[in-house]
């Protein structure tokens, strides 16, 4: 696919970076020459330095060829812009970033589509819908569906209590005697794991399951964790991303925001009526403790400022909350919540790319998530009549080392798998796959 991304920001260069492991021919345009160098030095790519909303620079970059026009710019006006000229310069798709999120609950009124847009992405509003999925098991850094909870991802820290500590896969094999979920990767300070028998976990690792539903309270009472019910959330910063978690979380938890301008306090409260606005610092600990910072089940930090967000948490942390989820914008952060104690850091342009990138895939897989800080992807295939994964039973499948099946659907109940389990058509099956071989694992299942 010919591919043109318009804007070299942290959203275009995590976009580029995952398309170029796809051997994609990429052209980022960006009117920052640094930003452009940066990229071309990292990425297989071509730069073109210029605006995007320039027909002279489309017209460069061959838009009249592109399969796709993604617009991810920091300018709303700019995306929107630059989407409708290439469009009408010939991209067959387009793609634009947008912060207004009228725009999503408008786009039939609005005829989007008509205009030349045939999709719009909020990075705001993604990130509050991850933040809600978050939410859903207080004792797990990370959980996925597939297919309503036949299999799930989960996610869960190594710590003292856990039983897998300094274990090695196979020494923790009669710890599954049910076989109800299979280790898919271990995140170890920044480095990505995808496990063999003979890895070990050790303490502070991040590991990463795919269970049938009978495993998640499995996997959780070998990490030493409790499951609390969550019903009060705290939210420090009334930012786009903390105005969109709380309409997202207000109708079944108790929230609470806090945000320090005085002003946006009164807008805040007309917009989320079923929200407790607090005006004050979330810095400010004394304030905390006062709002009852520990009777709080969750607190969720999405200021604009990185640091205050991860020391907020780390103050609930340090007063009893058990689910705490920090907002960063460096992307770099993300690595960083293994060693700093805070359950989960997340990067709206992150959410925002992985976001992007299934829209790109949507039709060679059923489904395809991403897991914050791991160098991996998880994909959902289906077994076609002639996939190539029917040949032989799995332990003989010459399966890539960088991937690994976690777990089978099979009609409508989900399966782990061993090494002498064949596949049959129509089963879904769910993959983690380091991205530079996705392409390898995709030609077992077409």
């Amino acid at each position: 696919m010919r591919i043109i991304i318009a804007g070299a920001g942290d959203l275009g260069f995590h976009l580029a970076k995952l398309l170029a492991f796809e051997e994609q021919d990429i052209i980022l345009i960006d009117q920052d020459a640094t930003v452009l160098e940066h990229a071309s030095t990292h990425l297989d790519v071509h730069t073109i330095k210029g605006s995007s909303t320039s027909i002279s620079v489309l017209e460069e970059a061959n838009v009249s060829k592109a399969d796709l026009l993604i617009a991810v710019t920091s300018i709303e006006e700019t995306n929107l812009t630059t989407a409708i000229i290439g469009k009408n310069l010939g991209a067959k798709r387009t793609v634009a970033r947008i912060s207004n999120t009228e725009f999503l609950h408008q786009r039939e009124k609005c005829d989007l589509k008509n205009l030349g847009i045939d999709e719009i992405i909020s990075p705001e509003s993604l990130a509050a819908r991850e933040i809600k999925r978050l939410l859903k098991q207080s004792a797990l850094t990370d959980t996925f569906e597939f297919e309503k909870g036949m299999l799930s991802l989960v996610g869960i820290t190594v710590d003292e209590h856990s039983e897998l500590k300094d274990k090695s896969l196979t020494e923790t094999a009669y710890l599954n005697p049910d076989h109800n979920f299979t280790t898919v990767a271990i995140l170890r300070e920044n480095q990505t794991i995808i496990p063999h028998g003979e890895n070990q976990f050790q303490l502070n690792d991040h590991a990463y399951f795919i269970t049938e539903p009978s495993g998640i309270d499995r996997v959780m009472s070998l990490a030493g964790k409790e499951s609390i019910e969550i019903k009060n959330v705290m939210i420090l910063g009334g930012s786009k991303v903390g105005i969109n978690t709380a309409k997202q979380l207000s109708k079944k938890y108790n929230i609470k925001l806090i945000e320090q301008d005085k002003d946006k306090c009164f807008t805040l409260a007309d917009e989320l009526t079923d929200t407790m606005i607090i005006n004050g610092d979330g810095r400010d600990i004394d304030l905390l403790k006062e709002e009852g910072i520990d009777r709080m089940d969750a607190v969720i930090a999405v200021t604009g400022n990185s640091e205050t967000n991860i020391i907020s948490c780390l103050v609930a942390k340090n007063n009893g909350v058990k689910k705490t989820i920090a907002a960063v914008e460096n992307i770099d952060y993300i690595h960083l919540s293994q060693n700093i104690g805070v359950d989960t850091l997340i990067n709206k342009k992150l959410i925002a790319a992985n976001f992007i990138f299934r829209y790109i895939r949507k039709g060679q897989v059923l489904n395809i998530t991403s897991i914050h800080g791991v160098d991996a992807e998880i994909l959902e295939f289906e077994v076609q009549p002639d996939s190539k994964i029917l040949q032989h039973e799995l332990r003989n499948l010459d399966f890539p080392k960088t991937a690994i099946i976690g777990g089978v659907i099979r009609k409508g109940v989900g399966h782990t798998v061993r090494g002498n389990f064949s596949f049959q058509p129509k089963d879904r099956v769910v993959v983690l796959s380091k991205s530079e071989c996705i392409h390898k694992v995709e030609g077992f299942f077409n």
